[in-house]
């Protein structure tokens, strides 16, 4: 772990480097709430931490990772070379003593908790330490936000998988029945009843109030994902290597989305648990438009428009899986205002651009992310101009 010092002399670099960045280009409303506050990640390794570290490096916020090394290789977080922008440290939250030390060191201001066991299916192999992860390490993330005085609030992200799913044809809305059937989902049902209950007996102590939020979304795509067993990754390596592209449930609608617009959508509510806690502090969905919704096969059908297509093979009887999910986020449109950029057909091509990028020529894609990055906030810079 890095000494108090060492912390400090990072910083000055970090904010020197990232004043340059900033008065490049006009900031939003939620990003100017979070100029300059130090935001501890978990899970900031991964895909959308990765994301979520390079949009926050932009506003100029201290950034403070705590979570496993990069689990794939190649790894988002190495080719944007994210340890030189931000304060890493390494380590496992089902360890509560590291933890807890790490958030006595950062003293963070804010807490955005990725860390997690996210695949559906390697779930089915490794239940325990998909339980232990999802359940057990969000409530230790919790605890040590509970017991660090300097955080003022807490966004758990979980997934659209917490709802009892009766595979019925409209979507669930935040007051819907929690459940899951598989181990994955019943995770992360059981890890919001656990945020839940934090948020009831902890969130409005007279000694440390913090206010805590979940975020509900799920199929993130975007480009920097090399997971197992995900479409687009396993898209990708079937074109790169001249190979076959196994599919199971072709015909299953999913809630696709952007990377960016996730993010986005947690900046958001980190920024409104520090303007209005009591109006953030709940569960909030963020899905796609109902009339976006797109089909694993629709999903191949574009990929295969943009980049061309691989030999495609079925998988006979797959493990359980649902085949129709959607998420009502009118919550979310109409009081976070949020709105995605790209969806639908869009949100697939930019996702194939991006591979297509770092396949060519990978040595530029740090900057052809920022250029990414910088293309959606400039469509919500103009959205709220509109408005």
């Amino acid at each position: 772990m890095l000494s108090s010092a060492q912390f400090s002399d990072a910083s000055r670099i970090l904010n020197l480097e990232v004043t340059m960045d900033t008065v490049a280009h006009q900031l939003l409303h939620f990003e100017k709430t979070l100029v300059g506050k130090r935001v501890l990640l978990t899970g900031h390794t991964g895909f959308t931490g990765s994301w979520a570290c390079l949009w926050l490096h932009t506003l100029g916020a201290e950034i403070y990772g705590y979570a496993l090394p990069p689990a794939t290789t190649p790894a988002l977080y190495t080719e944007l070379k994210l340890d030189e922008a931000i304060h890493s440290q390494y380590g496992d939250i089902n360890h509560y003593q590291s933890l807890e030390a790490f958030f006595t060191q950062v003293q963070p201001d804010l807490v955005l908790h990725l860390a997690a066991q996210p695949l559906v299916r390697y779930a089915y192999k490794e239940p325990i330490l998909t339980f232990a992860t999802n359940v057990l390490g969000t409530a230790h993330v919790l605890e040590a936000a509970r017991k660090t005085p300097s955080v003022q609030a807490v966004l758990c992200i979980t997934t659209d998988k917490v709802y009892q799913n009766h595979e019925w044809p409209w979507p669930y809305r935040e007051n819907d029945r929690l459940g899951g059937k598989d181990p994955y989902s019943a995770s992360k049902a059981a890890a919001e009843m656990v945020i839940d209950s934090y948020r009831t007996c902890f969130g409005d102590q007279a000694t440390h109030s913090f206010a805590i939020a979940t975020a509900r979304g799920g199929n993130i795509i975007g480009g920097g994902d090399w997971s197992e067993d995900r479409l687009i990754p396993d898209f990708v390596r079937a074109m790169i290597s001249d190979g076959t592209l196994t599919l199971r449930y072709p015909h299953a609608t999913r809630p696709w989305q952007h990377v960016l617009a996730l993010v986005q959508g947690y900046l958001m509510l980190l920024a409104g648990l520090l303007d209005d806690p009591k109006k953030y502090a709940r569960a909030w969905n963020l899905g796609p438009r109902e009339t976006t919704a797109l089909s694993v096969g629709d999903v191949i059908n574009i990929l295969a428009k943009e980049w061309g297509s691989p030999t495609l093979n079925y998988m006979e009887n797959p493990l359980a899986e649902a085949a129709i999910l959607a998420l009502d986020s009118s919550l979310a449109r109409q009081q976070l205002h949020w709105n995605p950029v790209w969806e639908g057909q869009r949100l697939i091509a930019e996702t194939a651009a991006w591979y297509r990028e770092y396949y060519r020529t990978p040595s530029t894609i740090k900057s052809y992310s920022l250029q990414q990055l910088q293309t959606w906030r400039t469509a919500l810079f103009e959205e709220a101009q509109v408005t």
